[in-house]
């Protein structure tokens, strides 16, 4: 398999403590990577170090194969990115914007603006300025700007953050038609899990500056969304008896609970039979990714 982007063992200390700690992870050529963790958990330090806007105190990190020096900037022209905000000229239109950016990386003429002004749906703004521009505009000004060099890779830190229903719609089909249609693979941080599940085709899960777990989609779908929810008279005999039968299993409450894989109704409804617990109601339910995310690194949803 072919990678745009290998870390390995990357570390960033900070004075206060350590943001990155030996966080290896592999993003494969074509895919759109999803970067799952709590708030502080690394994501955006990961994404500053990637743009060059920070360097690691340790470990070692390829772009396209590049570790270091000049290949190494000239990987990152093949990059382009939009961290955190976008940070746009409000007094100028988006083509002004553009042009700008055209600037900033040497291009010699302004021949692209038109096609990536269609491209993100900017193309019908005329001589309105960036102040006028809703949230979701502004977003896709953003991506607009990243795209300015010609990349085949993009990295989106919270793309969606803050966009109403329409704008998360929006942004959604843009980096769809991005990935499937122009072939550039894409890392998205988001914290708006349920969104990103209609994206990614890879998971990485990050926690406290280390990587926990990286799944494709195919392989969250397959062993990782299986779970059946169950209401009973008492969880307490529940929880004995699935002990026993080797099920891993989440208390929700006294009286519900979810059991994860693929248990043996049949034999589990006779051993709370036999320990007098009364089993009312068997549902099944698919595990959300914000479950999956929680049952690997516990703790609060601040993702």
């Amino acid at each position: 398999m072919e990678y745009v982007l290998q870390t390995k063992e990357l570390c960033k200390q900070y004075r206060h403590g350590r943001a990155l700690d030996g966080l290896t992870m592999s993003v494969p050529k074509g895919s759109v990577y999803g970067l799952i963790g709590k708030n502080g958990a690394g994501k955006t330090t990961l994404i500053q170090i990637l743009c060059g806007l920070q360097r690691p105190s340790a470990g070692s990190f390829t772009l396209y194969g590049a570790a270091a020096g000049p290949e190494l900037a000239r990987a990152r022209r093949r990059m382009g990115a939009m961290v955190e905000t976008p940070s746009l000229y409000p007094d100028r239109t988006a083509a002004g914007n553009l042009a700008l950016q055209n600037r900033v990386l040497g291009l010699p003429d302004d021949g692209n603006i038109p096609g990536l002004l269609r491209l993100v749906g900017l193309e019908n703004t005329g001589s309105k300025t960036v102040r006028g521009f809703s949230l979701g505009m502004r977003q896709r000004l953003g991506i607009a700007l990243a795209l300015c060099g010609s990349p085949d890779f993009l990295v989106l830190d919270e793309p969606t953050n803050g966009l109403d229903p329409q704008g998360i719609i929006e942004m959604r089909e843009l980096i769809l038609k991005l990935n499937r249609e122009h072939q550039i693979t894409v890392l998205i941080s988001s914290h708006m899990l349920d969104e990103l599940s209609r994206l990614a085709t890879r998971y990485g899960f990050i926690d406290n500056g280390r990587m926990i777990r990286e799944i494709s989609a195919e392989e969250f779908a397959r062993t990782g969304r299986r779970r059946i929810r169950l209401t009973l008279s008492d969880t307490r005999p529940l929880a004995r008896v699935l002990d026993e039968m080797g099920l891993e299993y989440k208390i929700l409450s006294p009286t519900q609970a979810d059991v994860y894989g693929h248990p043996n109704v049949a034999r589990l409804t006779r051993a709370l039979d036999e320990a007098s617990c009364k089993l009312q109601e068997i549902r099944e339910k698919d595990e959300t990714l914000e479950s999956y995310f929680l049952a690997l690194v516990g703790g609060d949803r601040r993702a």
